[in-house]
C-alpha cells in the first residue's frame, strides 16, 4: 500500500471514529426477534395473541369491574399510566410506579422486585392482589366461563382444556410478548443511517456508554442487565424491594433496571415516581443518589454539566419507537 492510500485510510478510520461510525465493544444493539424463547419453544398463534389482547383490556379481571390490565399499562402512556404510584381498583394508591411493558418478552425477572420469573407467572400476580385489581382467582375462571365469546376463543386456541388459569396467564403472557420495539433512531443508526441521530443524541450515545456510567446497568439490546441495585431512592427506607424475594440483606433496597426503550412516554420515573422527568433523573444520577445506606457502589456522582445533560436526554429520546395497539372489542 502506497504512502497516500495509507494516509487516505487513516483519515477514513478517524473519521469514522470522530462520527461514531465505529464504536468499540458497545454493549448495546437492537433486539433480534428471533432471539425470543417462548413456552415449550413455541410461537404463539396470532389467535392467542389476540385472545390475550382482549384479557389485557378487559375490566371483568378486576374484582369490581371498574379496571383492566391496560388502566395501569395504558397503551397511550407508554404502557404506564402516568401517575407517581399506580391505583388500585379499590381507589386506592399502590406502593410502587407501573412498569412499562415494552420488549419483556427478552427479560427474565417481572415486576420491580422481580418475584415472577416469566410473563405466564407474572400475568395473574396483580389480578389477585388486593391492593390492585382485587380478584380471587378462584372467581376468574367462572367469570369468564360466563361470556360465550371466551368460551369459544379458548377452546379454538387451547382445545379441550379450555379456560383455565393456566391458559388465561398463556393468553397474556402471548399478548405482552407481542409488545416489540426495535425500530428507533437509534436503531436505524446503528443499523448504518448517521442522519437518524441529531449529533446531541450522538453525543449523548458516547456518554451513555463512558462518562455517565449508564451502561454499566442499562445495557443491552433492552437497555437492562434484568437484575437489581440499590441507586439510593429515598423511598427504599420503607420498602426493602427485592431483599425481602431474595431473602438477602445485600439487596436491601434494590429494585429492577428497567429498560429504556420509549422511555420518553414512561414519566414519572423510578420504582416510586420520585422524578417527574428524564433530565431529572439524569441529575438525580449525577449527584450519586440521596439514601447512601447500601447503596450500589456503581452509584457515585458523574460531574456532567448542562450540556451532557442535555445530551444524555436527547439520546433517550433517540430510543423512542411507539407501538400501536388498537383497542379490542371487549365481548
Amino acid at each position: 500500500m502506497g504512502k497516500l492510500s495509507m494516509v487516505l485510510l487513516f483519515i477514513g478510520l478517524n473519521s469514522l471514529i470522530i462520527s461514531g461510525d465505529v464504536q468499540a465493544n458497545s454493549k448495546l444493539g437492537t433486539p433480534d426477534i428471533d432471539d425470543i424463547e417462548y413456552p415449550d419453544e413455541e410461537p404463539p398463534s396470532q389467535a392467542e395473541i389476540e385472545l390475550g389482547k382482549v384479557l389485557f383490556f378487559d375490566t371483568r379481571l378486576s374484582s369490581n369491574q371498574k379496571q383492566s390490565c391496560a388502566s395501569c399499562h395504558n397503551p397511550d402512556l407508554g404502557f404506564s399510566d402516568g401517575l407517581k404510584t399506580s391505583l388500585g381498583t379499590m381507589g386506592k394508591a399502590v406502593s410502587r410506579n407501573t412498569p412499562h411493558i415494552y420488549n419483556l418478552a427478552w427479560s427474565s425477572t417481572l415486576f420491580w422486585d422481580g418475584r415472577a420469573a416469566s410473563l405466564e407467572e407474572q400475568a395473574l400476580g396483580p389480578i389477585a392482589a388486593a391492593g390492585e385489581m382485587n380478584l380471587p382467582l378462584d372467581q376468574l375462571v367462572p367469570r369468564l366461563e360466563k361470556v360465550s365469546f371466551y368460551n369459544l376463543e379458548f377452546n379454538k386456541v387451547f382445545g379441550k382444556s379450555g379456560i383455565n388459569l393456566e391458559n388465561i396467564a398463556k393468553a397474556i403472557a402471548a399478548f405482552e410478548r407481542s409488545i416489540v420495539s426495535d425500530n428507533s433512531a437509534y436503531d436505524k443508526y446503528i443499523a448504518g443511517d448517521k442522519a437518524a441521530m441529531s449529533p446531541a443524541a450522538i453525543r449523548g450515545l458516547s456518554l451513555f456508554e463512558g462518562k455517565a456510567n449508564c451502561a454499566n446497568c442499562h445495557d443491552g439490546p433492552n437497555f437492562t442487565d434484568d437484575s437489581f441495585h440499590n441507586i439510593g431512592v429515598s423511598s427504599v427506607e420503607v420498602d426493602n424491594g427485592r431483599a425481602n424475594i431474595a431473602k438477602s440483606a445485600e439487596l436491601a433496597g434494590a429494585f429492577k433496571t428497567p429498560g429504556l426503550r420509549n422511555a420518553i412516554f414512561t414519566a414519572p420515573y423510578m420504582h416510586d415516581g420520585s422524578e417527574a422527568s428524564l433530565e431529572d433523573v439524569i441529575k438525580y444520577y449525577n449527584n450519586g443518589g440521596k439514601h447512601k445506606e447500601s447503596l450500589s457502589k456503581l452509584i457515585k456522582p458523574l460531574h456532567l454539566n448542562d450540556v451532557e445533560v442535555a445530551d444524555l436526554v436527547a439520546f433517550l429520546g433517540a430510543l423512542t419507537d411507539p407501538v400501536t395497539v388498537e383497542r379490542p372489542q371487549i365481548p
